[in-house]
């Protein structure tokens, strides 16, 4: 699941026009990426640069915007957590206690409660499943966009071995992040949504209790096998001639040491 943050440090990494770097690190601060390390490693840039970038735009640095809502945190419906039906039973067993002899009023409870709790268990596996999805894809694209610095500091690097096993180790990490999401992705995208579910009681609760509260839209992505195998294939691909061109360089230097 891309998201606005995730955007944002997409395009501050490729910024290239002059003056546009400070506009693309405001943005993706704005957008939620309030790490100014990260922000420093996408931009190519330092963290003092992040700081003056971050000030010439009227943002105070040391006053950090609120989070985005925590993906991974469960949502609470009337005491309904999703997690067990012990829960639910608890919930009962107190409006029982309530109502002592009424069983038309403990009934209809029940009924009430009950795609409460589906409903809910359901949002908070689905929001939980879609939360790592995007961690994973956010350590992905720092992980390939490692290997592109990593390249580019060889061309000033003063040990150029030692640079040049750096990349080599970046590329790596970059197919173990890429596996690392495309795990992430597939679980997420098997998931069940609730758009189109036949179960009414569960789109209602859906809608007119979890969106109604603030909660964000969850639905599975389309997302998996496909990007990945193209990211994978990207990253060969450019390995491979690089590959060549490190080569060259060695073959040209060893004359110089013999």
């Amino acid at each position: 699941m891309s998201t606005r943050r995730d955007e944002a440090m997409a395009a501050l990494r490729d910024w290239s026009i002059p003056g546009r770097r400070a506009d693309l690190v405001a943005a993706a601060w704005q957008a939620g990426e309030t790490n100014v390390s990260a922000l420093a490693e996408a931009s190519r840039t330092s963290r003092p640069t992040v700081y003056a970038d971050l000030r010439s735009r009227g943002i105070d640095p040391d006053h950090r915007p609120k989070e985005d809502t925590d993906m991974s945190a469960p949502v609470v419906i009337d005491g309904i957590d999703g997690t067990s039906l012990e829960n639910v039973q608890e919930l009962v067993d107190q409006f029982a206690r309530k109502h002592p002899g009424d069983d038309d009023a403990i009934t209809g409870y029940i009924r009430s409660t009950t795609p409460i709790f589906y409903a809910v268990h359901r949002y908070n596996e689905l929001r939980s499943l879609l939360a790592a999805e995007e961690h994973a894809r956010r350590e992905r694209d720092r992980a390939l966009h490692l290997v592109e610095t990593r390249w580019e500091a060889l061309n000033t690097a003063a040990n150029w071995l030692a640079a040049h096993h750096a990349y080599v180790v970046a590329v790596a990490d970059a197919h173990i992040a890429i596996d690392m999401w495309a795990d992430r992705a597939a679980a997420a995208a098997k998931a069940t949504g609730f758009e189109g579910d036949p179960t009414a009681d569960l789109i209602r609760v859906y809608r007119e209790r979890i969106l109604v509260e603030g909660h964000p839209p969850v639905e599975p992505g389309t997302y998996g096998d496909n990007e990945a195998r193209q990211l994978r294939e990207n990253l060969d691909r450019t390995h491979e001639r690089r590959k060549k061109l490190a080569a060259e360089t060695l073959g040209m230097a060893r004359p110089a040491t013999q």
